[in-house]
């Protein structure tokens, strides 16, 4: 797939001064067109062999465009706090949000690569990472994102003249380094490897683009034009009303009965039982965090559940039982104006933890099949996609060494009522009650069939849900003290 990208390919000197000027103003206009519309990001990849000259071609496009609104991200070895995150965390934290643009120089096609070539992962592995590339990259075009891939190709022939001219060149001998001259060496083994990603990973929706790398007029006009155009093409691009769902609506024969409805309310906890249970079980979840393998994972709690069903009081249970140093509480609400600039589960990756530390998410990415769905913030498309974009993040969590809990709290309509009239009547409970939470007590049914919906789809043997009967908020709160030690101690012992 690189033959035509060998070939001598040339813009003369007097053409490229006519005509750069006009595709810098081009581009230019159409930066600044999507500074002001805000409607989608713009991330560009620089990516190809040594010596093709990608960071020549990352300097000019820093010069002819506002670098005010171009983030430039160089990904080189990941950190110790990248390491500790899974791979593609370092990633999330660097896209560009909507009107901006964002330039990656390196990026997770880089690690997967090298750790081939150089023998650390077999063929399947290479594959395997291919496959959760091209589900990052449709996520993200699906979110709106435009994703331009630039592979910058120079024949073994023409790798070999540009790094000895280099060399030769007291003023750029700097710029070849022994990492460029080894993958010379492995270049009949390097290209093979290169060819089978990208032919993996060229989708309709990010395709690459292979640019010959030997001639830097020809290249410098060939990047920049193609990113006008593609920016053009989005930006003028009337508003297109997707339908609301791709396949039929399933039968609503097939949502009876619903999860919870079969969920049987225990018979209560007595003071003295309680009391009792919550100790054991906080002082083995304490022991747990303290042990040294502990230290190889991370763990990520889920709570989710009605309005009301005591939510609170199991995550002060929890964090009450470990050391503040190592554990934070993530309330999500709406999102936020910076929120809504990026991918949906940008504001969920960002937070991952590091190794040995407990993160809690009160309320999670749940939210778009369960809140966005029933109260219409998403379209149909985009909560039904939702499902396997969601196991798809908890995956690599897994694969990461990250231990994950979900907990639905689930309480029955009349004791919802009963906590709502507790709460107008308690004073310093009333901030627990909201318009907003008798209003979505009103679509309980629409709210129930979701959650039906989302326990079928997402509990999965990686991360299951843990359906906790909070009638009785004691025998809630030892259950999820109960279900976080037994999962805790089995993937120590695994």
């Amino acid at each position: 797939m690189f033959e035509s990208a060998e070939l001598d390919h040339r813009i003369e000197k007097g053409v490229f001064e006519v005509e750069a000027p006009k595709v810098r103003q081009a581009l230019l206009e159409a930066q600044f067109d999507l500074l002001d519309q805000a409607r989608f990001p713009v991330i560009i990849l620089i990516a190809g062999v040594d010596g093709a000259d990608k960071g020549e071609t990352l300097n000019l496009l820093n010069f002819w465009m506002d670098p005010r609104h171009v983030q430039t991200n160089v990904m080189d070895a990941p950190t110790q706090d990248e390491q500790d995150r899974p791979p593609l965390w370092r990633f999330w934290q660097a896209l560009a949000p909507k009107g901006k643009t964002g330039i990656f120089f390196g990026a997770w096609y880089t690690q997967p690569l090298l750790k081939h070539v150089y023998g650390e992962s077999a063929d399947a592995d290479l594959d395997q990472a291919a496959q959760e590339i091209i589900r990052f990259e449709r996520m993200l075009t699906n979110e709106g994102v435009l994703l331009l891939k630039f592979w910058f190709h120079l024949s073994k022939k023409q790798q070999r003249k540009r790094l000895k001219g280099l060399k030769g060149d007291p003023k750029n001998s700097w710029r070849v380094t022994e990492t460029d001259w080894k993958h010379f060496k492995l270049y009949d083994t390097l290209v093979p490897t290169y060819e089978r990603i990208l032919r993996r990973t060229s989708t309709v929706s990010a395709p690459w683009i292979v640019v010959p790398g030997a001639e830097k007029r020809f290249r410098s006009l060939t990047v920049a034009d193609t990113i006008v155009r593609a920016l053009r093409k989005e930006l003028d691009r009337p508003p297109v009303l997707l339908p609301s769902s791709p396949v039929p609506s399933p039968s609503p024969y097939l949502n009876q009965p619903h999860t919870l409805k079969g969920l049987e309310q225990p018979h209560k906890l007595s003071r003295k039982e309680y009391r009792e249970q919550v100790i054991k079980y906080q002082r083995k979840l304490n022991l747990l965090s303290r042990a040294p393998k502990f230290k190889e994972h991370a763990v990520a709690i889920v709570f989710e559940g009605s309005d009301a069903a005591g939510k609170g009081g199991a995550i002060r249970r929890v964090t009450g039982a470990l050391d503040a140093r190592y554990w934070r509480v993530v309330p999500i609400a709406a999102p936020t104006e910076e929120e809504h600039a990026q991918p949906y589960l940008w504001r969920f990756w960002r937070r991952l933890p590091r190794r040995g530390n407990v993160i809690i998410f009160d309320r999670s990415w749940y939210g778009r099949v369960l809140v966005e769905r029933v109260e219409g913030f998403c379209s149909e498309t985009d909560w039904k996609r939702a499902y396997a974009e969601i196991n798809d993040f908890e995956e690599q969590m897994a694969r990461h060494g990250i231990i994950q809990f979900k907990f639905w709290l689930s309480i029955d309509k009349d004791e919802q009522l009963r906590r709502f009239k507790e709460r107008e009547t308690t004073e310093f409970k009333h901030y627990k009650i909201t318009e907003e939470d008798w209003r979505n007590r009103e679509k309980w049914e629409d709210y129930t069939i979701a959650v039906s919906d989302m326990v079928d789809r997402t509990s999965t043997e990686i991360a299951p849900w843990t359906l906790v009967p909070a009638n009785d908020k004691w025998y809630a709160r030892v259950k999820v003290l109960r279900t976080l030690c037994d999962g805790i101690e089995a993937a120590l012992k695994a």
